[in-house]
């Protein structure tokens, strides 16, 4: 991106600022009379959705909500510090966070974000999809790399690992071998096989685990969820699971966006997530050094929340003191393979 095109750009942020905020009500009523889960791909940029808040109604939980909006557990529950998960009072107002920089990998058919915990699929030109999951709890890490679906089971039966029969009988709790398809079989109705041995996509029979951590490396999904990809994902679909903590990406109106998620535990060793948003936002800029907020930056990495926060200085609005943006060209370089992370 040259000088030009990064005060176009910033120009029509300004500009666009008024015109969003009136045409702000058409556009969430726009998208919420979508089919779930369908965004249209924007011609510029890789922002998709809006935020928009509802209300508690009487009896209501975030996870009630969260299941109904298409949004997880941990997601409603970062962009709603203040409100019980459990029982929020009747009246309150909370945010549905249903904005997203779509992943910076090809755009073809099923992504997985890992530390997002998001599946997106690209189903058809010019239109994705996208779902909240569970991965992989700690010590069970959903494995990293590209794979492909193979085959498609409805009413699976499961065959809990031996590692588990063990825990549990050590437990005085044994389990069979097998569960028979039903209301106790974890994998629930719906399951899609992929070609790392042992792993899936499959629905679940504790749906209110979803959006967490819960897993023993296998993606769940939201029952309808995985109901309505499992009757639409052919078998052999390209499935690129990735782990990208921190995102950041252009809104059409010319905004700079990131996003911030608390990364796997597992991986908190294996790079400097200061640097690692620093190198995600100079790829996006490219050759321009526009004006970015490095304080704010800092601040959406040290305390993620998963929400979209902008990352450029306006022109009204005094610089905050900024932390250099260090030296990382090709810090992160090479290709993604297969691991068991």
């Amino acid at each position: 991106m040259n000088t030009t095109t990064l005060a176009r750009r910033t120009v029509s942020c300004a500009i666009t600022l008024g015109l969003s905020a009136l045409l702000a009500t058409g556009v969430l009523a726009e998208e919420r009379d979508r089919q779930r889960g369908h965004f249209s791909l924007p011609e510029s940029g890789n922002v998709i959705g809006e935020n928009y808040t509802v209300t508690v109604q009487e009896g209501d939980t975030l996870i009630d909500l969260g299941r109904t909006h298409n949004v997880g557990y941990e997601a409603m529950r970062m962009a709603n510090p203040d409100v019980s998960i459990w029982a929020p009072f009747a009246g309150t107002e909370v945010v549905i966070p249903d904005r997203h920089i779509l992943p910076d990998a090809e755009r073809e058919g099923i992504v997985v974000n890992l530390s997002e915990m998001r599946l997106y699929y690209y189903s058809a030109p010019g239109v994705v999809e996208t779902y909240p999951i569970s991965v992989g709890r700690d010590g069970f890490g959903t494995p990293v790399g590209v794979t492909r679906t193979t085959v498609k089971v409805k009413d699976p039966a499961w065959s809990p690992p031996r590692s588990m029969r063990a825990e549990a009988a050590a437990r005085g709790e044994p389990v069979p071998a097998v569960v028979p398809p039903g209301p106790d079989n974890p994998l629930g109705r719906h399951a899609i096989l992929l070609g790392i041995p042992s792993y899936l996509i499959h629905g679940t029979n504790q749906p209110d685990g979803v959006g967490m951590r819960a897993s023993r490396g296998c993606i769940r999904m939201f029952p309808e969820d995985i109901e309505s990809l499992y009757e639409r994902v052919p078998s052999g679909t390209r499935v690129n699971i990735i782990d990208q903590p921190f995102k950041a990406g252009w809104a059409p109106d010319g905004t700079l966006y990131a996003q911030s998620f608390p990364p796997l535990e597992e991986n908190e060793g294996s790079f400097e997530p200061l640097l690692n948003a620093i190198e995600t936002v100079s790829r996006a800029f490219g050759d321009a050094k526009p004006p970015v907020d490095y304080a704010r930056l800092r601040e959406l990495v040290e305390q993620p929340d998963g929400l979209i926060v902008s990352l450029l200085h306006t022109a009204d609005e005094a610089p905050t003191p900024a932390t250099p943006a260090p030296e990382v060209e090709n810090l992160f370089g090479g290709e993604l393979e297969l691991s068991s992370r």
